[in-house]
């Protein structure tokens, strides 16, 4: 049957930062903020080349944004930061993302942070979440939990409403379903139509109609839900993904292997065609999802490495490893130039070194398997 894709693109992208915001800034959003609490609305907070919404919210924290072509950002205040807490969030807007995409998305992110006077280098980053969507006009479809094939344990749900809760209703017409979990991967196919509808994002039916002219087509008219109905296929992934299995981490990263992790969604997760075939693996992929497959694969061509997260993941170890052993060696000629060895000496202190460093590990008031067990605790290689 015919589907016409009205849209596909990035969707959602969010990322922290660890570090602190300066003092100008710290104390510009504090005073913001303290106004959005007297008047109840959002302050307005003109700070460099950047006008940020603060609103009164987010606890000891900041809240704001800088528009619907923008992002959301999210300051911990350096003042009172909770350990281990990345000091910035970024959460990019959807319109943004529709109509920049990556581009878009990284350019508003390094003007507003050198706005913000905020130094930073890009291993403090990380990606944390990552949204792919795809809008199909198919007023022939509904989706079929049954159809879905998901890897075992991931929990599938089904949904009669935009605005609530998941459950499993029967007699009700399906809106939509979602498998999976948003730290890791997760699959949601919904009626975008009755979203827009029922949220006022008519955003959409401009870039939906745009797409229609572009095909010779008259636009859409959304009170006609047999002309007009749009499904929204829209592939999730969070920190388990894209940190975890692909040590995707910085914008550089993102570019390289986003293409590579969503190709791996789009095997590891189908929409299928159902049969009596009581093996599941063999069902037919639905036509819709070879298009998913399809268009990610021409959108994400320039960002596919070619290589497995194993192969990531080694790659890593191993320029670790190779950055460790430079530190311990210049280490070691420090302590040697301490203890005053002479080059022709060097390699018999490193000998001897050595035995007295393992005296000490024995002397050591932890075992050594907790202290192997912490340091692992501290990389993510595998």
């Amino acid at each position: 049957m015919e589907a016409d894709i009205l849209h596909s693109g990035f969707d959602g992208l969010k990322f922290t930062v660890e570090t602190d915001i300066p003092p100008a800034l710290r104390t510009a959003l504090a005073e913001a903020k303290a106004q959005a609490i007297q008047t109840n609305a959002e302050t307005v907070l003109e700070f460099g080349s950047v006008a940020l919404s603060v609103r009164r919210t987010g606890g000891s924290a900041f809240s704001a944004h800088t528009g619907e072509y923008g992002a959301e950002w999210y300051f911990l205040d350096p003042e009172n930061r909770p350990a281990n807490n990345p000091g910035i969030t970024v959460d990019f807007r959807a319109l943004l993302l529709a109509t920049g995409g990556l581009d878009a998305a990284e350019k508003h992110f390094r003007d507003c942070m050198a706005a913000f006077g905020i130094t930073y280098a890009e291993h403090i980053l990380r990606v944390t979440r990552v949204d792919y969507a795809i809008d199909f006009l198919a007023p022939w479809f509904e989706p079929d939990r049954e159809a879905l094939v998901v890897p075992p344990g991931t929990r599938v749900q089904e949904h009669t409403g935009i605005a609530e809760t998941e459950t499993h209703a029967t007699g009700a017409r399906v809106t939509g379903l979602r498998a999976g979990a948003v730290a890791n991967r997760q699959l949601i196919i919904y009626d975008k139509r009755q979203e827009v509808m029922q949220k006022g994002k008519l955003g959409w039916l401009t870039i939906w109609n745009d797409a229609r002219a572009q095909l010779n087509r008259p636009p859409l008219d959304l009170a006609e839900r047999g002309s007009s109905q749009v499904w929204r296929f829209e592939l999730r992934m969070g920190a388990k993904q894209l940190r975890n299995r692909w040590e995707m981490r910085s914008w550089q990263d993102l570019r390289d292997m986003v293409g590579d992790a969503y190709s791996e969604f789009c095997e590891k997760i189908r929409y299928t065609c159902p049969t009596t075939d009581s093996n599941r693996a063999r069902w037919p992929t639905h036509e819709l999802w070879h298009q998913v497959s399809n268009v990610i694969a021409l959108d994400l061509h320039e960002n596919y490495s070619g290589v497995l997260p194993s192969e990531v993941i080694e790659t890593n170890r191993a320029e670790h490893m190779r950055m460790l052993d430079r530190q311990i060696l210049g280490l070691l000629v420090s302590r040697a130039a301490a203890s005053e060895v002479q080059p022709f000496e060097f390699k018999g202190f490193l000998d001897s070194h050595i035995e007295a460093l393992k005296r000490l590990s024995d002397e050591h008031p932890t075992s050594i398997n907790e202290r192997l067990g912490r340091a692992d605790d501290r990389y993510r290689f595998k």
